[in-house]
């Protein structure tokens, strides 16, 4: 209980200091975009979100999956043959020749910085054998991800009507696609020049997203248009150790750049990233049966943040559960609780409370089933041959008086 509340009033030391004074309410940004979202790139944390799911169509940030699977399901020096399929596709594309061999790492760069429509069916028939299968792997790591309202196709986002996914459902995919580091070099760069063996062919690659060299701290990570899917784009970026990823679909013009830099402006201005506990803090002890030691400290298996806004006074509570009826031996790193975080009655988050070190069992508890065990098994074994030594004699008994009887008739 003393360790709660040591906890407690740390936290609310911090948060007065964070918020001692007042703030002017914090406005919501208009965006011109059909649909939008902002999340927290570290923690999954969704800051603002308009029609979050609406389907739309998500033109060239589809790519965005494309590559996440491309990643996933093979290796970066990969040599890739283009096939027929991969040639002569509509809109943008790298001009790629049937026969052609290409290294996976450039048709991915191809693929995020060109935009290469050709280079996402020449991706995909390498991975998966063909479009439609890897459409299905696609449409996995989706629903894996929690992307449930979206639907995909094809591997390059040209329009069909069971082609579709949703602002909220594009934010959960790049969340998941920024945790990877490869993905994160590929969508950073912001010029590459690939290898191609026909002397004439496109190998300078030139990033689409403007945003890499206009925006403060801009990390990534992919624009998009076709006709009906208008203006299109997932833009990251990175400040003060804070990430957050921006998706603003159809939109028109230049509003997408704007309306990109709106959203991550609001991020970063208008609200506080708090630290609710950080990693490796000791949290309490775990009652330990049968083991040297009674109890067992644990701490926090990781950090936890949470995004607070400006105007509004942090007012969150830890509450500490940890297992019940914990038997030695207890390895350590084991998971031994939970530390959950609330504002009121809704849930922030939680972190996993681990063994801090290692409790083995008791000898004594150890030996100690065999030391009752041997004694009852030697009775029932006395006991055992006590029966059937009686069984024995009784039946010695009973033939003496069988044989003695019939001598007995024999005599008469």
């Amino acid at each position: 209980m003393q360790t709660k509340t040591g906890l407690c009033t740390i936290l609310a030391v911090i948060i007065m200091l964070l918020f001692h004074s007042p703030r002017p309410a914090v406005a919501v940004p208009e965006i011109s975009g059909e649909a939008a979202a902002l999340i927290d790139g570290r923690n999954g944390q969704f800051l603002y979100e308009k029609n979050p799911y609406q389907q739309l169509y998500p033109a060239s940030t589809t790519k965005i999956l494309t590559a996440v699977i491309a990643l996933e399901n093979s290796k970066l020096n990969d040599m890739v043959t283009i096939t027929a399929e991969a040639c002569n596709v509509e809109g943008s594309a790298l001009g790629l020749l049937e026969g052609e061999k290409m290294s996976l790492e450039d048709l991915l760069y191809a693929l995020m910085l060109n935009s290469g429509n050709d280079a996402a069916v020449a991706i995909a028939v390498h991975v998966a054998g063909s479009v439609e299968k890897f459409a299905d792997l696609m449409n996995e790591k989706a629903a894996e991800v929690g992307a449930v309202n979206s639907h995909f196709i094809n591997p390059n986002g040209l329009p069909d009507p069971n082609h579709y996914s949703t602002a909220h459902d594009m934010a959960l995919i790049s969340y998941y696609a920024m945790q990877n580091p490869e993905f994160r070099k590929i969508v950073a760069t912001k010029i590459r020049t690939i290898d191609r063996g026909d002397p004439m062919a496109q190998t300078y690659l030139e990033n689409h997203n403007r945003l890499l060299w206009n925006y403060e701290g801009a990390v990534g990570i992919k624009n998009g248009y076709t006709e009906i899917a208008r203006q299109c784009l997932v833009s990251a970026a990175n400040r003060n150790g804070r990430e957050l990823v921006a998706v603003v679909l159809k939109t028109e013009g230049a509003n997408i750049w704007t309306d990109s830099q709106t959203l991550l402006d609001y991020g970063f201005n208008d609200y506080n990233n708090i630290c609710l506990t950080e990693a490796g803090k000791f949290v309490g002890e775990v009652p330990v049966r049968y083991g040297l030691d009674e109890s067992v400290p644990v701490q926090t298996g990781c950090s936890l943040n949470y995004n607070f806004p400006t105007d509004n006074t942090a007012d969150f509570r830890p509450e500490v559960k940890l297992a019940a009826n914990v038997n030695a031996p207890v390895k350590a790193g084991t998971k031994l609780g939970e530390l959950v975080f609330f504002e009121g009655d809704r849930e922030l988050g939680r972190v996993d409370l681990i063994a801090q070190k290692q409790v083995d069992r008791k000898l004594l508890v150890q030996i100690c089933p065999w030391l009752i065990a041997a004694p009852v098994l030697a009775l029932l074994l006395v006991i055992v041959r006590l029966h059937n030594n009686a069984r024995r004699r009784r039946w010695k008994r009973y033939k003496q008086k069988y044989y003695l009887s019939q001598d007995n008739q024999s005599l008469r």
